[in-house]
This record gives C-alpha cells, sequence and structure tokens, in this order.
C-alpha cells in the first residue's frame, strides 16, 4: 500500500491549487467520508452514502483537471474496502472508474481488487486501461495476465510508460519476448508499423547481464613479498 505521506502531499498539492469554494468543498467531502469511514458497519443495503454522491461530483466541483485527485482522497479518506470499491466502479463513469483503479494501491494491501483490473483491461478505453497497469498490477497481476495487459497497452496504442515496473517485471521473461516477438511479425506481415514501444519492451526482456568474472591476481614476486 502507498504511504500515508503520498496521501498528505496529494491533499497539500490539491490544497494549494484549488480556489476557496472547491477547497471548502473539499473539506466537507473529506469529513463525510472519514466520518463514514469510521463506521464500515452501516454499509447496509440502501442509498448511497453521502461521501459517494461527493465522489461522483467532484469534476464539477473541483475541475475535471484535479477530479482524480481527488476522489482517491475521498476513497482513502473512507477507507473504502474492496466491496466498496467494486461498487463504486460498478456503479460509476469511466472518469470514476479511473479513480477507483488508481486508488487501488493505496487501499488494498492483497489481490482482492484484482477483478477491477481484469474488467478494465477488457475494455477499449485507454485511459481506463492506463490505470489499470499502475502498480496495483505491477505487484499482484499474474504473469500470465501482465504479460497480456502489457500486449494490450501496445494493441490500444497506451504507451508502455503507463506499465508500472516494467523493467524489473520484463526482465528474463522470455514468453513475454516470444508474445512480443510473434506480435512484431504479425504487423510486418500485414505490411504495418511495428511501434516503437514494442522494441523497447522487447529489449527489456533481455536477462540482466551477469558481472564479468574477475582476473585473477598475479602473484606476488619475491621483491614485493619482502617490502
Amino acid at each position: 500500500m502507498t504511504d500515508t505521506s503520498d496521501i498528505a502531499a496529494l491533499r497539500t498539492h490539491l490544497e494549494n491549487d484549488l480556489g476557496g469554494a472547491a477547497r471548502a468543498w473539499l473539506d466537507q467531502a473529506t469529513a463525510e467520508a472519514a466520518a463514514h469511514g469510521e463506521r464500515p458497519e452501516r454499509e447496509a443495503p440502501g442509498p448511497s452514502p453521502t461521501w459517494e454522491l461527493r465522489f461522483a461530483e467532484a469534476g464539477r466541483r473541483c475541475g475535471p483537471g484535479h477530479a482524480d485527485d481527488v476522489r482517491i482522497l475521498l476513497l482513502h479518506a473512507a477507507n473504502a474496502t474492496p466491496d466498496t470499491l467494486a461498487r463504486v466502479y460498478a456503479q460509476g463513469t469511466a472518469a470514476e472508474r479511473r479513480a477507483v483503479l488508481q486508488a487501488l494501491p493505496h487501499l488494498v494491501p492483497g489481490p482482492d481488487a484484482l477483478p477491477l483490473v481484469e474488467d478494465a483491461l477488457r475494455t477499449n478505453d485507454t485511459s481506463l486501461v492506463a490505470a489499470a497497469v499502475g502498480p496495483y498490477a505491477a505487484e499482484h497481476l499474474a504473469s500470465h495476465d501482465w504479460r497480456h495487459a502489457v500486449l494490450k497497452c501496445l494493441f490500444t496504442g497506451v504507451p508502455v510508460d503507463a506499465v508500472a515496473d516494467l523493467p524489473r517485471r520484463a526482465r528474463g521473461d522470455a514468453e513475454l519476448a516470444r508474445m512480443l516477438g510473434d506480435y512484431a511479425t504479425e504487423r510486418s506481415a500485414a505490411g504495418r508499423t511495428v511501434p516503437g514501444d514494442l522494441h523497447r519492451a522487447l529489449r527489456l526482456t533481455a536477462p540482466e547481464s551477469p558481472e564479468p568474472p574477475s582476473a585473477p591476481e598475479a602473484p606476488l614476486t619475491g621483491e614485493e613479498q619482502e617490502s
């Protein structure tokens, strides 16, 4: 999970950027979310809690450029559980779903939220695909599914820079190298350009070069032994 200092920095950044009315709205919305987070037993069937309504209106209240960060703060303040995240994701717009995906490293320490990542990777919405291959996927997505997520980025034009921890996970991955090579061959055979990102990802699959053996030390001469 992401350190709480990251959330504090996010809050500070928003407070510095938002105007007075938006800051006041953010204070109220996060307070409502925090109050709900202290009473998880109230997550019973019924009307959506107030903080979830605030989550939906974040773009209108704080501007689309800040909406993702505001929604991450609200989910964190509400201490959203995997079940809550799944409900908010299912009911949300694409922008709201993106924020849920971005919040996963802050809230879910294990693989419980992987169904949300897998759902996003089945779409062709590039913003959702990019959010789905973030740090949470890097930590929890199984190798088979992670390789297909990398290919999904290439299929949809999402830059491989969006794939969190790509150099580490790709290093020495012969199966990913094979899949990338097959995809490059298919595109070349069809007369289509092979994206530069594919070559970059393919280079990352090379195994880590071992340290060259050090040369054996020459035996000391008689003069060196005496000195």
